[in-house]
């Protein structure tokens, strides 16, 4: 079972934290490719979120079910507009099954790594394969991995440095294990999360969707 790092504290600061890659500008290209490979058929998005891409998809007219496995992520969805009708299931993207099938799947951001195992992430691509039908597609987000900015010896990697914010990504190269450490400066002192990954690089994605029975398109 994948490990839940969205909890309420996070869902409530989900929205604003996203707020720059959820403008119209920055999704219209997003939901154009979508929409355009759903083909006026039904889409399932692997962690939806609290709906940055699924609810302004489904006002495009694309039918569109969600799988989550943050309750209190799913509970801001729901409080948006459009978002008590959009059918979500909680649970692991890698292992939860819905009814029906769909013309597309979709994993946006990166959310791949946030299953922190090889086995889970072929799951999740097995399990997207399940729910496709024929000559369906499935999307997949992520990013390429930053291994050329570590020096020789070093293991850490700074993601962000402004005011009352430092980021640091930790890697382990020999289990392609990463941990994003995240500070940040509150009224009441410093908040300190950090989130394990497991990074992948796109011929070991190209090489999960052939174990799945899918080709790249």
């Amino acid at each position: 079972m994948q490990e839940n790092h969205f909890g309420p504290d996070v869902a409530a600061r989900y929205d604003d934290d996203s707020a720059a890659m959820s403008t119209p500008e920055a999704l219209a290209p997003v939901l154009d490719r979508l929409e355009e490979l759903a083909a006026e058929g039904p889409a399932l998005e692997l962690a939806i979120g609290t709906g940055r891409v699924g609810l302004p998809l489904a006002a495009r007219g694309v039918p569109v079910t969600g799988i989550e496995l943050s309750a209190a992520m799913v509970d801001r969805l729901r409080a948006k507009p459009g978002g008590a009708e959009l059918p979500v299931t909680i649970g692991d993207m890698a292992t939860t099954a819905v009814a029906g099938t769909f013309s597309l799947v979709y994993l946006v951001f990166n959310t791949i790594v946030n299953l922190t195992s090889q086995d889970a992430q072929v799951a999740c691509f097995e399990n997207a394969a399940a729910h496709l039908k024929p000559g369906g597609c499935f999307v997949i987000e992520v990013n390429v991995p930053q291994l050329r900015r570590l020096t020789p010896g070093d293991r850490l990697v700074p993601i962000g440095l402004e005011k009352g914010y430092w980021g640091l990504d930790e890697y382990d190269v020999v289990r392609q294990g990463m941990v994003s450490h995240h500070l940040i400066a509150t009224e009441n002192g410093i908040r300190y999360k950090s989130v394990p990954f497991r990074y992948v690089w796109p011929s070991e994605l190209d090489l999960m969707a052939r174990l799945a029975g899918l080709r790249l398109h």
